[in-house]
């Protein structure tokens, strides 16, 4: 065994006892209303995504990957559909391993209010997260899509001594208005935090660009506690990380950045906030590209998730006006094109495509319809929708408009079956 390899064992032993004495916290309770109608029925950490996931997988995934098998999933809003995907999909780790993911609902513990921000929703958690003993406790959102392995990062945390350590990427200035920024100094350190500000400090250098938070945190559990507890007895406190708990720390306390960044290829890597009905149209419209900038081929680091045992996608007819046929797309399991056309399109699975349709640009969720002789395009098509024949959908905006769908600023027609006049009552 060479030096290098036996430096490279030493560094993964190090950081896989760092792992193991790691817990992680994933805050999936937030409403996010910006996705509009795509969370009328469902939390956005339980929104579909990429064909068979849902949003959720993606730091669950990164976590398992990583090494990191104690999770807790913070829910509140509307969380019956995630509880029932993480309950179907996420029971098999072995408790007698100390290994979990477990369900933290909004139960009033400690105070009787629901979670008042995100620092709150891992106060009222506090005496539960004790009786876990970490050392060190990961704070992740649970709405984000990216791979990361998330061990390096403790390890960086261990190393520069931090009490807090912040996940960060370099975004525009005007994206910078959606996020916390930071400015730091030669070592990594920050010097600066300010929550959604209208006008974001560019880093030197690049003044189009600012570093902005992840809302990925590793913190040192017992510095953790004692913050929560101070922070629960101010009053006039949000009780959030970003608003108040890290403006509050940077001046007496060790808080450090740790850069995500692809370290193969030496740039910044794949992150998305899937946020809007536009970014979420786009980040899954990604996947059909030729060379998607987010590899779900890849096995050395799978997203897991529940799937249901389904037939695999079925294409039928072929016949000149009427073939079932797909282009530049991906195509789900359960999946039955019926002499339809599918062009740089994305299904999920149990989706039926029925004869002389054509879907372009367009994202369907699970369990819809598509009627004959249909035209969609740039859309996203909500789950259990039944699309009657001859619609057209993505074709004349202010049609769309007078008919109830929703329709981005970048011309993303967003239908659910509320808006078809289908209320299907049940979690999605």
């Amino acid at each position: 065994m060479t030096h290098e390899e036996q430096s490279s064992q030493h560094t993964d032993r190090h950081i896989s006892r760092l792992t193991r004495n790691t817990i992680a916290l994933i805050l999936a309770g937030g409403k996010g209303s910006r996705l509009k109608q795509l969370t009328d029925w469902r939390a956005k950490p339980a929104v579909p995504f990429g064909g068979k996931f849902r949003i959720i997988d993606f730091p669950l995934s990164n976590c398992m990957n990583s090494g990191i098998r104690k999770i807790a999933v913070l829910t509140q809003y509307k969380s019956h559909s995630l509880i029932r995907h993480l309950q179907r999909g996420w029971g098999f780790l072995r408790g007698e391993f100390s290994e979990f993911v477990e369900l933290l609902p909004a139960q009033q513990r400690l105070e009787e209010t629901w979670y008042a921000g995100t620092a709150d929703a891992v106060y009222q958690n506090l005496d539960i997260i004790r009786s876990y003993r970490p050392e060190y406790i990961l704070i992740l959102a649970g709405d984000h899509i990216y791979k990361m392995d998330y061990g390096p990062m403790v390890a960086h945390h261990v190393a520069t001594n931090a009490d807090m350590t912040i996940g960060c990427i370099e975004v525009s200035l005007e994206a910078a208005q959606g996020f916390g920024v930071m400015a730091v100094d030669e070592q990594g350190r920050v010097v600066e935090f300010e929550e959604k500000p209208t006008h974001p400090k560019s880093i030197p250098n690049k003044p189009d660009q600012a570093l902005a938070s992840m809302g990925i945190y590793v913190i040192t559990a017992n510095f953790l506690y004692d913050e929560l507890i101070k922070d629960a007895d101010k009053s006039q406190s949000s009780h959030d990380f970003g608003k108040d708990i890290i403006p509050s720390i940077i001046d007496s306390k060790r808080v450090f950045t740790y850069a995500f960044r692809d370290v193969q290829q030496g740039k910044q890597a794949y992150w998305r906030d899937v946020g809007t009905v536009d970014a979420f149209w786009e980040a899954n419209m990604e996947l059909v590209s030729i060379t998607p900038p987010l590899n779900f081929y890849d096995k050395q680091w799978p997203i897991w998730t529940y799937q249901e045992q389904l037939p695999p996608a079925k294409f039928v007819f072929d016949d000149d006006d009427r073939r079932g046929m797909a282009v530049d797309s991906m195509v789900s399991g359960g999946c039955i094109i019926s002499g339809a056309k599918i062009v740089n399109s994305l299904l999920f699975s149990n989706v039926h495509l029925h004869s002389y349709s054509l879907l372009e640009q367009t994202v369907v969720l699970p369990d819809v319809d598509v009627g004959e002789h249909c035209h969609i395009k740039k859309a996203v098509i909500d789950k259990g929708c039944i699309i009657p024949a001859h619609t057209q959908i993505g074709v004349d905006p202010a049609e769309d408009e007078k008919r109830g769908f929703y329709v981005s600023e970048s011309g993303v027609v967003l239908v659910t079956p509320e808006m078809l006049g289908q209320d299907l009552h049940y979690a999605r």
